[in-house]
C-alpha cells in the first residue's frame, strides 16, 4: 500500500522528514595527459579553481564552465576509470547556435548542430542524428557535440523553457549576464506578439517581461 493511499484512507497526515539538499558540485574527468587535458579545457576559457600536486604525483586540477554550479576535476591518482570513457557529460546553454559559435572560435572541432529522428532527447553515439537544431526549436531538443583530446564526449543542449517542477517556481535565477539578455530577448519577441494581439502599447511592458521570465523559468503557461 502507498503512503498516497495511507494518508487518504486514514485522514492522517504524518509530517515529512526534512530533506538535505544535494548539489552536484563536481564530476571525474578521466584523462591520460594531464598537461594537456588542463591546456584543453583552460582554451575554453573555463575557470582554473585549482592545481594541487603532491610529492608523491598525485594531482588534482579543477575547472568550472561559465555559469555553471557544477565542476570538473582530472589528474593524476583521482580515478581508475578509463581515460575517454567519460560520455554524454551535458553543457546547458540558452542558444546552441552562438554556443556552438564561441567554441569553434576556440579551436574546438565541434559537430554541426542536430536534433534526434525519434523525440526530445538524443540516441547514443550518432545513431538518429539529424542535421540542424528542432524544426520547432523546443527546449531540450537541440544540441551539438565535441571530445576533449582523450575522447570523453561532452554535448551542448539547448534549454529555453525548463518542464514543469525542474526548478523551484520561486527561485528565477540566472548564471550569467549572457543567459539573462537571452531570456530578455525572448521576453521581447512574446510581448510583441502580446502587443500586436492587443492593437495598443503596453506601458506595463516591465512586469510583463518579468512574468513571462519567471513562468518561462519555472515552466509554468506564459502569459499572452
Amino acid at each position: 500500500m502507498s503512503s498516497t493511499q495511507v494518508r487518504s484512507e486514514s485522514g492522517i497526515e504524518t509530517p515529512r522528514a526534512q530533506r538535505a539538499d544535494l548539489k552536484l558540485e563536481v564530476i571525474v574527468i578521466p584523462v591520460s595527459d594531464v598537461d594537456r587535458a588542463k591546456r584543453f579545457y583552460g582554451n575554453l576559457g573555463w575557470r582554473l579553481d585549482a592545481d594541487f600536486a603532491k610529492d608523491d604525483g598525485f594531482r588534482v586540477i579543477q575547472f568550472t564552465p561559465p555559469g555553471s554550479p557544477c565542476s570538473i576535476i582530472f589528474g593524476k591518482g583521482i580515478t581508475s576509470a578509463v581515460p575517454g570513457s567519460a560520455q554524454g557529460l551535458h553543457l546547458v546553454v540558452s542558444d546552441i547556435e552562438a554556443a556552438r559559435a564561441e567554441f569553434v572560435t576556440r579551436g574546438v572541432e565541434v559537430s554541426e548542430t542536430f536534433h534526434d529522428a525519434g523525440g526530445v532527447f538524443h540516441h547514443a553515439g550518432r545513431e538518429g542524428r539529424l542535421g540542424g537544431p528542432d524544426p520547432q526549436r523546443r527546449s531540450y531538443a537541440s544540441f551539438a557535440s565535441f571530445n576533449d583530446p582523450d575522447g570523453n564526449g561532452w554535448l551542448l543542449q539547448e534549454v529555453t523553457v525548463r518542464l514543469p517542477g525542474r526548478v523551484d517556481a520561486d527561485d528565477t535565477t540566472f548564471t550569467s549576464p549572457a543567459e539573462l539578455a537571452s531570456a530578455l530577448r525572448r521576453a521581447e519577441a512574446a510581448h510583441s506578439e502580446h502587443e500586436k494581439r492587443t492593437g495598443q502599447r503596453d506601458a506595463d511592458w516591465p512586469n510583463w517581461y518579468a512574468e513571462y521570465i519567471a513562468r518561462e523559468h519555472a515552466g509554468k503557461p506564459l502569459p499572452s
